[in-house]
C-alpha cells in the first residue's frame, strides 16, 4: 500500500496490495466521490452496488480463489485496503462490501465444499446478497446470551426466534444464523446455520430506519425448517466461529473508520482554501490551521495501528486479537473527531441535509458501536494485558 505523501510502499503490503490500492482508488474517485446522483431508495442503491462491486471484481477478495476469489485466502489486509477506500467515497458501498465479506466468510472458515460451491461464487460475483444474524433484542455484546434455538427433528432442524438489528434484512439470499442446539450450555450451545431467505418460516418483521442509512432490520424464526446440512461445521461450535469472523473483520472496521475520517479532512482542507472570511483564506487562520493538524495526526496514528493489526492478523502473530481491538477503537473513536472537527471548520453549511459533512457526521456514528463497542474493545485490551507473561512479543 502506498502513503499518500510519498508513494512509497508501508512496510505492512507487497505489491499486490500496492495495486490493489491503486486500482480501487481510482474506481472510487471515478464512481462514488465524483458521483452526484442519490437514490431515494436505499434498497435499490445497495442492491446496485453489491452488482456494481463485484464487476469490478473487488467482492472476489472476500472468498478464496477455488470459489471464485482473488487469492489463495482471505486477507485482512485485503478487506482494510478496500474498505478503506470505498469509506471515502462512501458509506452505503463500504457496507455492503463488509457485509459480503462478513456473511460469506463463515462459510469459509467452516464450511463444506458443497456449501462453499453452492453460496460464495454467487457472493463474489455479486448475484447474492449475504447477511450475518447473531444480534437478538437481549443477545448484543453478550452474544452467548441469544435464545434463538434450533431443534434437530429427523433430517431437519426447526428454528425459532428473534434477529434484531441484521444488515440486509429484506435483501439477502442467504444469512448466517446463530442458534443455540443446546441452551443449556450457553456458549458452548452455540451453532451457525446458513439459511436461505425462501425457507419456509424465515420473516421479516420489521425495516429499521437508522442515522446513516442502509437495509437494516427485524427478522423472525417461526418454526423454520432448514435441512441438516445446513450447519456450518459441527454443532456447538458457532459462537467460536461467529467470533472468528469478527476478529478478522473487525480490523476492516477501523479502515473504514480511516477512510470516512479521510474524506473529511480531504474536504476540511478544500474549504479551508476557498472560504474566505475577514478578506482571507480561512485556512490562513492559525486556529484552523491547528484542527488540521491535530486532526491529520490522529488519521495518520489511526491508520498505522490498522495496518499493523491487519497485517499481525494475515501473518497469524500471537497478539493480533489485542491489535485488532487496539485499532478498532482508536480509529472510529479518531474518526468521530476528526469528522467533528471537519464539520466545524466547515460552519453552518456543514449542518445543511445532504451535504457531505452533514452524512459523514451520520455515517461515522455506528462504527464506535457494531463488532465490538468502544467499551467491550477496552475490556479485550485490558485482558491481554493482564494475561500476558511479561514477554513482549
Amino acid at each position: 500500500m502506498e502513503s499518500r505523501s510519498s508513494g512509497s510502499p508501508l512496510p505492512f503490503f507487497d505489491r499486490d496490495h500496492v495495486e490493489l490500492r491503486a486500482r480501487v482508488r481510482a474506481w472510487v474517485d471515478a464512481h462514488l466521490v465524483k458521483s452526484v446522483a442519490v437514490e431515494a431508495d436505499v434498497e435499490k442503491s445497495a442492491c446496485a452496488l453489491v452488482k456494481q462491486l463485484g464487476a469490478a471484481g473487488f467482492l472476489r477478495y472476500a472468498a478464496a480463489k477455488q470459489y471464485g476469489g482473488a487469492q489463495g485466502a482471505v486477507e485482512a489486509r485485503d478487506l482494510s485496503i478496500l474498505r478503506e477506500e470505498l469509506a471515502r467515497g462512501s458509506a452505503l458501498a463500504d457496507t455492503m462490501f463488509a457485509l459480503q465479506a462478513l456473511g460469506s466468510y463463515p462459510i469459509t472458515l467452516a464450511g463444506s465444499d458443497e456449501q462453499k460451491q453452492r453460496y460464495l461464487p454467487k457472493v463474489v460475483s455479486g448475484e447474492a446478497i449475504a447477511a450475518f444474524a447473531i444480534t437478538e433484542p437481549e443477545a448484543g455484546s453478550d452474544a452467548a446470551a441469544l435464545s434463538t434455538t434450533a431443534v434437530l427433528d429427523g433430517e431437519r432442524y426447526r428454528l425459532n426466534g428473534t434477529k434484531r438489528f441484521i444488515s440486509n434484512a429484506g435483501i439477502a439470499d442467504h444469512y448466517v444464523v446463530f442458534a443455540s442446539t443446546a441452551p443449556e450450555q450457553r456458549a458452548k450451545g452455540v451453532s451457525a446455520f446458513i439459511v436461505d431467505a425462501t425457507a419456509p418460516g424465515l420473516l421479516l418483521k420489521e425495516k429499521t430506519a437508522i442515522l446513516s442509512p442502509h437495509p437494516i432490520g427485524i427478522i423472525v424464526f417461526e418454526n423454520c425448517q432448514v435441512a441438516k446440512d445446513a450447519l456450518l461445521g459441527i454443532e456447538g461450535e458457532g459462537l467460536s466461529l461467529a467470533l472468528r469472523a469478527l476478529d478478522t473483520l473487525r480490523i476492516s472496521v477501523a479502515a473504514a473508520a480511516v477512510g470516512l475520517a479521510q474524506r473529511a479532512l480531504d474536504e476540511a482542507v478544500s474549504y479551508a482554501r476557498e472560504r474566505r472570511q475577514f478578506g482571507q483564506a480561512i485556512g490562513n487562520f492559525q486556529g484552523i490551521q491547528f484542527k488540521l493538524a491535530d486532526m491529520a495526526t490522529e488519521l495518520e496514528a489511526a491508520r498505522l495501528l490498522v495496518y499493523q493489526a491487519a497485517w499481525a492478523n494475515d501473518v497469524g502473530a500471537g497478539d493480533f486479537k489485542q491489535k485488532s481491538s487496539m485499532a478498532k477503537l482508536y480509529a472510529t473513536e479518531a474518526a468521530q473527531r476528526i469528522i467533528d472537527q471537519a464539520l466545524q471548520i466547515h460552519g453552518g453549511v456543514g449542518l445543511v441535509s445532504g451535504h457531505i459533512m452533514e452524512r459523514l457526521y451520520r455515517d461515522i456514528r455506528a462504527l464506535r458501536i457494531y463488532e465490538g463497542t468502544s467499551e467491550i474493545q477496552k475490556i479485550v485490551i485490558a485482558r491481554q494485558l493482564l494475561k500476558a507473561t511479561g514477554n513482549r512479543q
